[in-house]
């Protein structure tokens, strides 16, 4: 697909997004006597980005500087300049369109019954995914970011905001973390039959201070230490058990491409069944856009895929794909090659001995193949969901090589 019209398909469905998310958070309409809500869109109605508060210029230049920091510079200035023009009342030339909202049942009346006091709110549009749910920035009266809030909309969102519930409370209240800082769970429940949870705020719009690797690298160990470590062979591991339950599961769902993830999945654990790997936890997602590295705190959130009793070091091979992919534009097949070339230089920090590099490599891109597989990204219009393209071939051939390069070393030749 060419990126003029993977671009024209993410504007099409942003704008659907739009109008949906507005029904979630305001499901009475503009029915009933309650005032209307005014919010703009950012930076338009043709690709929303993000809505931000109208009613008061002062809350929605705060709201529009924190939502996020964008990687590009260029799109940072233009940010900039749309704050700018909100703080000098010059925004209807910059950013013209408006929604109203309005109905007596607006999430922004029970966010404030919860915390306690005013709230106002900037709802994050974001592309096309599988995992795609509203994500709202919480201001108070006087224009601080106090909190952010998701809210959980169908079966697979429900069950990611049910996870990062748990693990948010799991990690901010029993377990040490010293270098690390994750939010803390500030309520969780349900609203207008969605599950709801909000945490406080981290400082996701500061910018991050250039430290190194090093830092980065332990608190990836920190994190994958929290809850404890486990060696065993892969063979007699749980993990081995929950991937190729996860497998045969998709396969039996009748997932396209799934037979071919699950045999190139149990290729790789009957091949390395025998060998010992160290277990711990991970983040999950760790990659630039949700970590903000201080001085003094690398600040860590998005928690929904945090698991434990995964082989160590996915952590650093996930964000090694991301940053390629997502950051500096690689074409995805050649980023999964030079992971795949690159893993003992990129898990040695971690503390990963160089055998159980490549393993660990190829097993994170299955479980990577796996969670898209069953998250349905490829229907969700997700940019990376079609493993078919990308993931999966570049895997099978490398499989293939390693199966060769085996047998010709049993034969004794080269």
């Amino acid at each position: 697909m060419s990126r003029a019209l993977k671009t024209a398909d993410d504007l099409r469905r942003r704008a659907t997004y739009l109008a949906e998310v507005v029904d979630q958070l305001y499901p009475g309409g503009s029915a009933g006597d309650a005032p209307a809500r005014p919010y703009i869109v950012v930076p338009g109605r043709r690709k929303p980005r993000v809505l931000i508060p109208a009613a008061d210029r002062k809350v929605a230049a705060a709201a529009l500087s924190r939502y996020a920091r964008p990687a590009a510079r260029g799109a940072r200035l233009k940010r900039d300049a749309a704050v700018l023009a909100l703080r000098l009342g010059l925004d209807r030339l910059l950013l013209p369109h408006r929604v109203k909202v309005g109905g007596a049942e607006g999430i922004d009346d029970h966010l404030a019954a919860v915390l306690g006091h005013e709230v106002h709110l900037s709802v994050h549009i974001g592309p096309a995914r599988a995992n795609r749910k509203p994500v709202l920035q919480i201001l108070d009266g006087d224009a601080n970011t106090v909190a952010f809030a998701k809210l959980g909309v169908n079966a697979l969102t429900r069950e990611l905001v049910d996870a990062e519930t748990a693990a948010t409370k799991r990690l901010s209240e029993f377990c040490d973390l010293r270098l690390l800082r994750v939010p803390r769970l500030l309520h969780s429940g349900n609203w207008n039959g969605h599950n709801l949870m909000v945490t406080s705020a981290l400082p996701a719009w500061e910018a991050p201070a250039d430290l190194g690797t090093a830092r980065r690298t332990a608190a990836m160990r920190e994190l994958a230490d929290a809850c404890g470590t486990s060696r065993f062979p892969l063979g007699e591991s749980d993990y081995a058990a929950r991937l190729r339950t996860r497998l045969k599961a998709l396969t039996e769902r009748g997932e396209p491409d799934a037979d071919t993830l699950q045999t190139a999945g149990e290729t790789l654990l009957d091949r390395y069944g025998s060998s010992s790997m160290t277990f711990g936890a991970w983040h999950g997602d760790w990659s630039p856009w949700n970590t903000r590295e201080t001085e003094e705190r690398i600040y860590l959130w998005d928690l929904e895929r945090f698991e434990t009793g995964v082989p160590y070091g996915f952590d650093a091979v996930h964000f090694r794909l991301q940053d390629d992919i997502v950051t500096k534009a690689t074409d995805p097949t050649t980023a999964v090659l030079g992971l795949v070339a690159d893993a003992p230089a990129i898990l040695a920090p971690m503390g990963v001995a160089p055998a159980e590099a490549e393993p660990t490599a190829l097993l994170y891109l299955v479980d990577l193949a796996a969670r898209y597989m069953g998250d349905q990204a490829e229907r969700a219009g997700a940019a990376l969901g079609a493993l078919g393209r990308w993931l999966l071939p570049t895997l099978l051939r490398h499989i293939a090589r390693q199966r060769t390069a085996q047998a010709g070393s049993t034969d004794g030749t080269c």
